[in-house]
């Protein structure tokens, strides 16, 4: 018998997968924006108006979604006329979150844009609630937004942008009950109310204001910003103030005081760590069924807009910077975070990972020219093409696919599906450090043909990619797909990602 069936009813579909659940994170914080994005129009590294060209071609290749920036932390204290005009002219200022070191402002709103534009990405704004102003964030929404004539139309003009950009996403804040002004929800919730008032729609540009949300578990905040979400009476039409609402969740091993290192962990942390993972599912489950009760109609989306594995720095690096290595460990952690993702698409409208270059859970590493693609950054490759796609409910039936970690009972086998344009692509995770996992998959309403599958996995959980050895953990063609009368069988090897792709008949 196999150790786990997966039944997908193929003709059965459901909520679409927004290509938005494949979010990134860009901050102001270690080697992320200077060194990672940005190397200025001088550097011998080939560059388009300072921004790295070789890091816009990796995250070209996962047809990135959306880009969350400036932060963060950083996000409340940044005042984006700051970072227009000449650079030369741009005053300078402290970034007191991130390592204490002096910020030139050189990367700003127009080269934030440039690097949206040469990604073929949405941008993500985070405004500064904590320490700005309503003013201050209105204004940035006219400068990037209004076309015709204005105060801001005139200033945006004259740094040599005509044309408005389109810029949907808006952040009212970034961790307010932490970083970002250490409130209590109910002024948070005031403050969301009043700054989305003032962040208007211009021409068009119709925003999408996503609320300063809920760290991990704190369903009582997210309670709190439904409670005033909606505007009745202040207006002859009723409206709603905005239309998403934040969390944020890291994965972790152990205590927040000893994270444990990134790669000097055995498999013990590493089972810590998959039980952290999954319970981003608990959480997901916990703020929607709050938000249920005042939006039936899941109008208002839910927001992971940070999240991914928090490990001690590197040892040498500044402590500050949060620079991390990125092991097979942290692309299993992200391929089971999206299966939960898939499963919640009804509600869960965006998630970024945080962050995308040389910060925390990484997409890419970079150390002076070189660049190095990490184990998460390659699930996301895997994983495109669920990107608003329906997604296929996947009921997953085990029998040995399980493993005691303390108090908690890990199921070891990870699934979910869609199905886009005649394709449905099946994504599976066997989670166990140490045995393999036999998987059938028991596919029912409709034929498939040509499947085709790939793997990620290493002989180690701690295997990692450097510029020495930068296909360390890469994927490769896995043909141990058996055809049988329920569907396909296959047998995953243990700590693996596999992806099956097949055509509908």
């Amino acid at each position: 018998m196999p150790d786990a069936t997966a039944v997908i009813n193929l003709d059965i579909e459901g909520p679409t997968i927004s290509r938005h659940l494949y979010g990134h994170f860009a901050e102001h914080l270690g080697r992320c924006v200077y060194g990672g994005f940005w190397v200025g129009e001088d550097s011998p590294i080939p560059n388009e108006g300072g921004i790295r060209l070789d890091v816009v071609q990796a995250l070209r290749a996962l047809d990135i979604p959306n880009l969350r920036w400036p932060g963060g932390c950083f996000a409340d204290e940044y005042h984006w006329k700051d970072g227009i005009g000449p650079r030369e002219q741009r005053p300078r200022m402290v970034n007191t979150h991130w390592g204490n070191v002096e910020e030139n402002n050189h990367f700003g709103t127009h080269e934030f844009m440039a690097l949206c534009e040469l990604l073929g990405t949405e941008p993500y704004i985070s405004g500064n609630v904590g320490s700005g102003t309503v003013q201050e964030m209105s204004e940035w929404v006219e400068y990037l937004t209004r076309d015709g004539d204005s105060p801001m139309v005139r200033l945006r003009k004259a740094n040599g942008r005509e044309e408005p950009w389109r810029v949907k996403f808006w952040g009212i804040g970034n961790e307010t009950w932490g970083c970002g002004g250490n409130m209590r929800a109910e002024y948070s919730a005031d403050l969301a109310r009043q700054y989305a008032t003032y962040c208007r729609d211009h021409g068009d540009n119709t925003l999408y204001r996503i609320a300063s949300g809920a760290s991990g578990a704190d369903y009582q905040w997210t309670r709190t910003l439904m409670e005033q979400i909606n505007c009745f009476g202040c207006e002859a039409t009723p409206r709603t103030f905005f239309q998403g609402i934040s969390v944020h969740h890291y994965t972790l091993s152990g205590p927040w005081e000893a994270k444990g290192s990134a790669t000097g962990f055995d498999t013990e942390d590493y089972y810590r760590t998959m039980v952290s993972a999954r319970k981003i599912d608990e959480i997901l489950t916990g703020h929607s069924t709050v938000m249920d009760l005042y939006d039936r109609g899941r109008t208002v989306g839910l927001v992971l807009d940070e999240w991914g594995t928090w490990w001690d720095v590197e040892p040498g690096t500044n402590p500050g910077f949060l620079f991390q290595q990125n092991t097979l460990r942290d692309a299993l952690v992200a391929s089971t975070h999206f299966d939960i993702f898939h499963k919640h698409a009804a509600r869960l409208y965006m998630a970024n990972i945080a962050q995308t270059v040389n910060v925390l859970q990484a997409m890419i590493l970079t150390d002076g020219d070189a660049l190095v693609l990490t184990p998460t950054y390659h699930v996301f490759e895997m994983n495109k093409g669920h990107q608003d796609a329906t997604s296929l409910a996947v009921h997953l039936r085990t029998r040995d696919a399980h493993r005691r970690v303390g108090d908690t009972e890990l199921e070891t086998v990870s699934a979910s599906a869609s199905v886009k344009d005649g394709k449905v692509l099946v994504s599976l995770s066997n989670l166990d450090a140490e045995e393999p996992a036999e998987v059938t998959l028991d596919l029912r309403g409709g034929g498939i043909a040509e499947p085709v599958a790939r793997i990620l996995t290493a002989d180690r959980i701690q295997a990692h990619n450097t510029p020495d050895a930068s296909a360390a953990v890469a994927p490769r063609p896995f043909d141990a797909l058996k055809t049988t009368d329920q569907g396909l069988a296959l047998t995953l090897p243990p700590h693996s990602f596999v992806t099956v792709q097949a055509s509908l008949t």
